[in-house]
């Protein structure tokens, strides 16, 4: 298994878009378990940026750090598990959140990870609670998000539904 390190070496297909000075990006996992479904985790109704929504693993990426490199550490720091294979991108959002924090692209993946699926070792700092959605639970995923802030929703259904049958 590629430790971290080797994330920021390793080549996949599509390449990792291409980081500009000055931009602030983030990174996204979708995982999925061996049903097909995929994993997401509230974030604590005290956060300052979407607060009580659900969320997929994944997070800023930090100064000198490669967008591989902080998806391996955010899936592993927020999880407990390591990313095993980098699938399927999923293309760049681009959003700007109500915390000052400005505008922000977000790359997001289709991931596998090693690691106990039914144990997380979430930071419960962070987060109040975890699940696994598959077709049939993605309305839970737009819970207190206001219009506008569905990219979590959208992502997954993507994923799930297939491009032809997500929501765009």
């Amino acid at each position: 298994m590629p430790s971290r390190e080797q994330y920021e070496r390793i080549a996949v297909t599509p390449a990792p878009p291409v980081m500009k000075p000055g931009e602030v990006w983030t990174v996204g996992a979708v995982i999925l378990d061996a049903r097909g479904q995929a994993f997401a985790q509230r974030r604590s109704p005290d956060r300052r940026l979407f607060p009580d929504t659900w969320d997929i693993v994944g997070g800023h990426v930090e100064p000198g750090e490669s967008l591989l490199g902080a998806l391996a550490r955010e899936i592993e720091e927020e999880t407990g598990w390591r990313l095993r294979r980098v699938g399927a991108f999923l293309g760049v959002s681009t959003w700007t959140g109500d915390d000052g924090g400005g505008r922000r692209h977000e790359a997001d993946w289709i991931v596998e990870v090693d690691g106990d699926l039914d144990h997380p070792a979430l930071e419960w700092s962070k987060h109040s609670a975890y699940g696994w959605f598959g077709a049939a639970d993605l309305d839970r995923l737009k819970e207190n998000c206001r219009p506008g802030e569905f990219l979590v929703h959208d992502l997954i259904a993507g994923v799930l539904l297939g491009p032809a049958r997500g929501p765009r």
